[in-house]
């Protein structure tokens, strides 16, 4: 409770902070000039908040939130799936992985935003050029985590299982998915944003819907207060998607101590 209490309070300073250098004569010296370019620049915190209110009083941020939200999602899961699966099965096959090295390596390399474009060819401006960007950005954090994970575990551990009589089956089981499992949800983490950052991008090059789609026109009428509407839903959603991989994670990852436990004597 204390936690969450200076945790509210930190936020409540940022927007005192926020008001105070936007706010008409509050503090004169740090504005550009007499016209208060600084609320042009950085928005009114009072008037964002009021155009979010204004979105959910009316229903009208609903349909374009399902349609992000519904991006995020499909992106997120099947590029996280995905990032398992193969990071998996390169990390067991070490022929497999000295093969698509270079491969893997080169796709890591490119800037992927720049695929969006194609993503709009090749499937539309319907949601799955948005998830397509989504699954290359969250791949990858996926993948390269747990390839890494199953790599370190210890090959003692290992010959230990094996004179034990363990399978395959057993040993990934049992052994690897679990010595995976850690540096999957730290990963999972950092996947979330990105993955609402290809949705919001592929918004941006083309779409009617989703809420990258309205802070792509509020900024085509230089609305700022609306742009930072925008992004503080979308910040908000972020960091609920980041707290249910967090429930998840207490959940599965049982074995594994918290921070802030401490032995008992």
């Amino acid at each position: 409770m204390k936690l969450r209490t200076l945790q509210i309070g930190v936020f409540a300073l940022l927007i005192v902070a926020w008001y105070l250098l936007t706010a008409p004569g509050l503090l004169p010296a740090l504005y550009f000039d007499q016209d208060n370019r600084a609320a042009f620049f950085f928005g009114e915190p009072q008037k964002v908040f009021w155009v979010v209110y204004e979105w959910f009083a009316t229903g009208d941020i609903f349909i374009h939130l399902a349609v992000t939200l519904l991006e995020t999602a499909l992106g997120f899961s099947i590029g996280a799936l995905s990032g398992l699966a193969i990071g998996l099965w390169l990390a067991l096959s070490p022929t497999a992985s000295a093969v698509m090295d270079p491969y893997i390596k080169g796709f890591n390399s490119m800037p992927r935003v720049v695929l969006a474009p194609i993503f709009a060819v090749w499937f539309g401006l319907g949601i799955w050029s948005k998830v397509a960007l989504g699954v290359t950005l969250v791949f990858f954090v996926v993948f390269f985590n747990v390839y890494q994970g199953v790599r370190e575990v210890s090959p003692n551990l290992i010959a230990s299982a094996r004179m034990l009589g363990a399978s395959r089956r057993q040993l990934l089981r049992s052994i690897y998915l679990p010595a995976a499992m850690s540096w999957v949800f730290a990963s999972l983490h950092n996947a979330v944003g990105l993955a609402f950052v290809g949705a919001v991008v592929g918004e941006y090059l083309g779409s009617a819907r989703g809420v990258g789609y309205l802070i792509l026109q509020a900024e085509g009428t230089f609305d700022i207060n609306t742009v930072f509407a925008g992004i503080l839903v979308l910040t908000a959603f972020a960091l609920a998607l980041d707290t249910a991989v967090g429930a998840v994670e207490r959940r599965l990852m049982t074995w594994q101590p918290r921070a802030g436990e401490t032995e008992k004597v």
